[in-house]
């Protein structure tokens, strides 16, 4: 069960990573080019958000189940990484992501939209390549 989990996680990464690209880049374009907030906009976001959300599900049960994980032994660097620094650099960025989406909801017209993903979902973005155990840091992991 850890292994398929694990490789579910690593391997939606990329998923998770493109659709965030992909919305950070439409959102700051839109936002600068003063575009229209289309239908398709709206879908590239939420599908961000979930993808999102799907990972962070994944990365709680791992939380728990990982061997990686151990909190009475954070003097290690690996287990201090995905402990805590993992941990939490994932779900500021979750956080953030989550606020950007819900603030451009309700934001009235579609600069502002664009403009509060385009911020939000890039502070995500800066957050989340941050926290990732890229295989060339000390603490990495393979690339799926």
């Amino acid at each position: 069960m850890y292994s398929g989990l694990l490789h579910a996680h690593s391997g939606l990464r990329w998923v998770a990573l493109v659709l965030l690209v992909a919305a950070v880049g439409t959102g700051i374009s839109k936002w600068q080019g003063r575009g229209s907030y289309t239908d398709g906009n709206r879908k590239l976001y939420l599908f961000t958000l979930i993808s999102i959300h799907t990972q962070f599900i994944l990365g709680l049960i791992l939380l728990f189940i990982s061997p990686k994980v151990n909190f009475s032994m954070l003097g290690e660097k690996m287990y201090r990484f995905y402990s805590v620094e993992h941990t939490t650099g994932m779900l500021i960025a979750i956080a953030l992501i989550t606020i950007g989406y819900s603030r451009s909801k309700r934001a009235a017209d579609a600069t502002t939209k664009h403009r509060l993903v385009g911020i939000f979902y890039g502070l995500g973005l800066l957050l989340i390549l941050a926290s990732i155990p890229w295989p060339f840091r000390i603490v990495g992991a393979g690339w799926f």
